[in-house]
């Protein structure tokens, strides 16, 4: 693969069948419960990340503090995660057709919000799956990469005209 997976891309697990995940709506956000002291002077943002089960049976699923990283900037620098404020998956069972979705608010300089990379390692039936990177950023469209993920690549050519054709189209 020549770039991460762009924000909205649904990343399925070879080794759960049926069993895929997404970050997503990743949005300039204030935080439910108000903001935390120590995010004083950062810009406030949340993402979704939600788990399908396409499959034929259940899974026993883990998304907690730890298992997300999100970084910021051209430096990826780490982001404030405001856990308070944050709801995680702790230990539920997805049936077949169903979904579970970890909402997290994060904080960072507003400047380096247009690049926003967050990792995933979700916990599937107490065995860790693979990491995986999604790339977006703040103001962007969804499933529009950060600018230099995967520059030259027949993908990232093919987003561009994808975009480009429907912001013509609504022009």
């Amino acid at each position: 693969m020549c770039e991460p997976n762009v924000v909205g891309d649904w990343q399925e697990y070879d080794e759960h069948a049926g069993l895929r995940v997404t970050v997503h709506r990743l949005e300039q956000n204030e935080p439910p419960r108000g903001r935390d002291d120590a995010a004083e002077g950062l810009t406030y943002f949340s993402l979704r990340v939600t788990v399908e089960n396409r499959g034929e049976r259940h899974y026993g699923i883990h998304l907690e503090d730890g298992q997300i990283d999100v970084r910021i900037g051209s430096d990826g620098e780490s982001a404030f995660i405001d856990w308070r404020n944050s709801q995680f998956i702790e230990g539920f069972d997805v049936y077949p057709l169903r979904r579970a979705t970890a909402v997290l608010y994060a904080a960072g300089p507003e400047a380096s919000l247009n690049q926003v990379d967050v990792q995933i390692q979700l916990r599937v039936e107490e065995e860790w799956t693979e990491r995986r990177l999604w790339a977006g950023g703040i103001g962007l469209y969804e499933g529009s990469a950060h600018a230099g993920a995967g520059r030259g690549c027949l993908a990232h050519e093919v987003s561009n005209f994808l975009r480009d054709q429907a912001e013509e189209g609504t022009a």
